[in-house]
């Protein structure tokens, strides 16, 4: 087995592949692939789970659990769908939730935050995702792991959650910050969006900080680099702030990074620039 990783995590909701291996099979100890790509990416979450996951995790479908009612993607559940969901896959609102992607740090954050917000109080980020697992020499396994179904008591705490109604107003006042974690091409309008008829651009008023700011070879960066990060995209991270993506997904890795310094929590703008780039009554600028 390869040496583990000698930093310790930016986040105490960031777990070591080395804590998890000491942790597997316990009963109340669950697993999640929460791996997620977007369609450009061209993969396949679901049959990259069963080709090879950690040992004993279940799968995660971002797009399956979310609200079928709207055609914006992976929008969120309401409680008694969620809570049906992650019963369904053997998961309590009381066990210890460890949640990582294929990627190494992209979809597990939203997942992560999912869980939390339904009111699960023990959810952690696996360092360095299954890629760092997989580095580090670690067993793998394939197949579809089916735990005992279990109760998860779900109840939602709205206040996490941003509209777009919530976004304009913000954008509106000074005192609250509305932070894109979207490419700089992206957010300038240069560049396309993955998302086919979606116009290129930005919310006047947003702040641009792209994920990837606060993100190295999968892993949260150091938070001294974290708060540099903030303060180099012009965020007052001691107001409050609404997290904003492509579709809902790394606008939470931004939420992570703030909690790591100790800020936030941050709101998160579900529908994100899929919804508000989609509705023609929405004002969008481009540099």
């Amino acid at each position: 087995m390869n040496s583990t990783p000698s930093t310790k995590p930016a986040s105490s909701w960031i777990k070591s592949a080395e804590w998890l291996a000491g942790e597997l099979g316990k009963p109340n100890v669950v697993v999640v692939d929460a791996s997620y790509y977007l369609p450009t990416q061209k993969r396949d979450p679901k049959a990259e789970y069963l080709a090879e996951h950690i040992p004993g995790a279940v799968f995660f479908d971002l797009n399956a659990v979310s609200d079928d009612s709207t055609d914006l993607p992976h929008m969120l559940p309401g409680p008694a769908q969620f809570g049906d969901a992650a019963g369904k896959l053997g998961i309590s609102e009381t066990d210890t939730i460890v949640v990582y992607d294929g990627t190494g740090l992209y979809s597990a954050p939203r997942v992560w935050w999912t869980f939390r917000i339904f009111g699960a109080k023990k959810v952690y980020i696996l360092d360095g995702g299954l890629p760092a697992w997989k580095s580090e020499g670690r067993p793998t396994e394939a197949g579809a792991v089916k735990r005992e179904a279990r109760e998860f008591k779900a109840e939602m705490e709205t206040g996490a959650v941003a509209m777009h109604s919530d976004v304009q107003m913000a954008l509106n006042d000074d005192k609250i910050q509305v932070v894109d974690a979207r490419s700089a091409g992206r957010f300038a309008g240069r560049d396309p969006e993955p998302r086919e008829g979606l116009r290129s651009g930005h919310m006047p008023g947003a702040l641009n900080l792209p994920f990837t700011e606060i993100v190295e070879n999968g892993r949260l960066v150091s938070p001294d680099r974290i708060a540099a990060a903030f303060a180099k995209a012009g965020v007052d991270t001691d107001k409050p702030i609404i997290a904003t993506c492509g579709s809902g997904v790394t606008a939470v890795v931004l939420a992570l990074g703030l909690e790591a310094i100790g800020k936030g929590p941050a709101q998160i703008y579900d529908g994100s620039w899929t919804e508000w780039a989609s509705r023609p009554d929405l004002p969008v600028e481009k540099d």
